[in-house]
């Protein structure tokens, strides 16, 4: 057994954030599944939004969030978290963070879709994640210890309900046990829960999933964002093909040569990320193929280095001025609900960065707000937590026997839950579908209270999968509109007459998932 002050659960970019501002006054341990590297936030394209340029404001970029939202937002929420990320962005440039610059030596302000202003900071080109996440690992001490290798599948309470520590499962299969003052939860969303992802292999909702049967609330977890454009090889998506292309001009057009978005969106090209996809599904849906047309875009190969090599090594010929594209998942939008500073409603438990629902993105998120969110919750916990906490506090110990839960058996594919996912809970979602794919998830006979301490790491991450599966496709069925990245063909416009602001999602004493609706976003947090 360990005893931390602080323990880290996933290393992108809010968790390196949190653990770089901690370091210095308390002790800090970092465990990832895999390496430090497997993240969303490594493979992240696009950069980091922030209105720093000459003429954009607070306001401006506010606006631009909430609209690419569809309002399903707290305007304040929204507008404090840009005026902090437009500071820590100017702290990043202070300290010689590595952004891209112009030939005059002035920062590259990029345009993506649903921006009014180029707002958009890229390290790289096409390479921010990457460049980032090694500017931040640099930056660590000794004081953090890094964990690989290890799966978390229980958060641990006690007597009082309070978050203490979580099990782990080591690839021997040992199980490991740590202990804390703070456990946070930064292990991204849940993207490659779906066949067809941008995502890294490894962003499967385990942080979701392990908050869920802890009883916090979750909430908007039918908000799921689907790329637009991935490069697509044998009708198969193989990889991101970033906004930042269609900021520099690429065009959408199908192969009869036409522009696709003419007569959809007044941004064409640049229109919120839901309907470029939508679009692009219904033309593919029709029998045409979508290509991003990357002929106006200058020195593509100088500014898109990751998307050369990609299409290089799927034999893709940039020569001829063409990518196939076509939608995939990309972010998780709902979450873990928490306060301005990652509080969720168990004491002692934290969410950061995409695992979290803070009411920032709201339907469909705007691009490149994922790793300025990162940033901007990293810090603010860890001012929280430097406020609360002394060293060496001493870690309370589970007082209560664990239930007798039975070891679940896992016998379903979870490819085939990936692809039952993108075929009846994907881009356009219908009741018929819904139920279809609720019905596969209770054939399989699984309880949320199951016991998983004898399971494999593998057969961990696909029960942890399956719980966030019946989260996502409850949550999609309960809410019956469309509204952002939430599609239904049943109920196809906004209700603005009896809408709600969330679709919340909480383990009840007699472990079913109860769905009710929330008005006001009033969710108890903890201190």
């Amino acid at each position: 057994m360990t005893n931390s002050d602080v323990i880290i659960i996933g290393s992108g970019i809010s968790a390196l954030q949190l653990a770089r501002h901690l370091q210095g006054h308390l002790n800090v341990m970092i465990i990832t599944k895999n390496k430090m590297k497997d993240s969303n936030s490594y493979l992240a394209q696009g950069g980091i939004a922030a209105p720093i340029g000459t003429g954009d404001k607070v306001g401006l970029h506010a606006r631009d969030t909430i609209t690419a939202g569809c309002g399903h937002q707290l305007e304040s929420v929204v507008k404090d978290a840009i005026r902090d990320g437009k500071r820590i962005v100017a702290e990043l440039i202070r300290e010689g963070a590595p952004f891209d610059r112009n030939d005059d030596g002035e920062l590259s302000l990029g345009m993506e879709g649903a921006h009014s202003m180029a707002r958009i900071l890229h390290s790289g080109g096409d390479q921010t994640g990457k460049l980032m996440i090694d500017y931040l690992m640099e930056a660590l001490n000794d004081k953090v210890r890094l964990v690989q290798g290890e799966m978390a599948f229980e958060l641990l309470t006690n007597e009082k309900g309070r978050c203490t520590g979580v099990r782990t499962k080591c690839e021997d299969g040992s199980v490991r046990v740590h202990m804390a003052t703070h456990v946070v939860l930064a292990t991204g969303g849940a993207g490659a829960i779906y066949s067809i992802s941008s995502n890294a292999p490894v962003v499967t909702g385990d942080g979701l999933a392990l908050a869920f049967r802890a009883g916090a609330v979750l909430a908007d977890m039918e908000f799921i964002q689907f790329h637009p454009t991935l490069l697509t090889v044998d009708q198969h998506g193989v990889g991101l093909v970033s906004e930042a292309v269609r900021g520099e001009g690429a065009l959408l057009l199908n192969d009869a040569g036409e522009r696709i978005m003419e007569g959809v969106h007044s941004q064409l090209e640049l229109a919120p990320r839901h309907i470029v996809a939508e679009k692009i599904n219904s033309e593919r849906l029709a029998g045409r193929e979508v290509f991003l047309d990357i002929t106006p875009v200058k020195a593509f190969e100088t500014k898109f280095p990751s998307i050369t090599r990609m299409c290089e090594q799927h034999g893709i010929s940039l020569a001829m001025g063409k990518i196939p594209v076509s939608p995939g998942c990309h972010f998780t939008m709902g979450g873990v609900v928490t306060d301005e500073y990652g509080r969720t409603s168990v004491k002692g438990l934290y969410a950061i960065g995409e695992v979290a629902c803070t009411g920032l993105h709201g339907a469909n998120r705007l691009a490149s707000n994922s790793l300025l969110e990162g940033l901007v919750y990293g810090e603010r916990l860890a001012s929280y937590l430097k406020g609360v906490s002394e060293p060496g506090l001493p870690v309370e110990e589970i007082r209560y026997p664990r239930p007798a839960c039975e070891t679940p058996d896992i016998r379903f594919d979870p490819q085939e839950l990936k692809e039952r996912m993108m075929m009846d809970v994907g881009i356009i979602r219908s009741g018929h579908g819904l139920t279809r794919h609720m019905k596969w998830l209770k054939s399989q006979k699984l309880s949320f209270q199951a016991n998983l301490e004898r399971l494999s790491q593998k057969e961990i991450q696909s029960y942890l999968m399956w719980v966030v599966s019946t989260l996502i496709t409850q949550a999609a069925f309960s809410r019956t509109e469309s509204r952002g990245a939430h599609i239904r063909s049943d109920f196809p416009e906004e209700n603005n007459v009896h809408w709600y602001k969330r679709t919340i999602g909480l383990l009840k004493d007699n472990h079913q998932l109860k769905v009710v609706h929330d008005e006001q976003h009033q969710i108890e947090i903890y201190a």
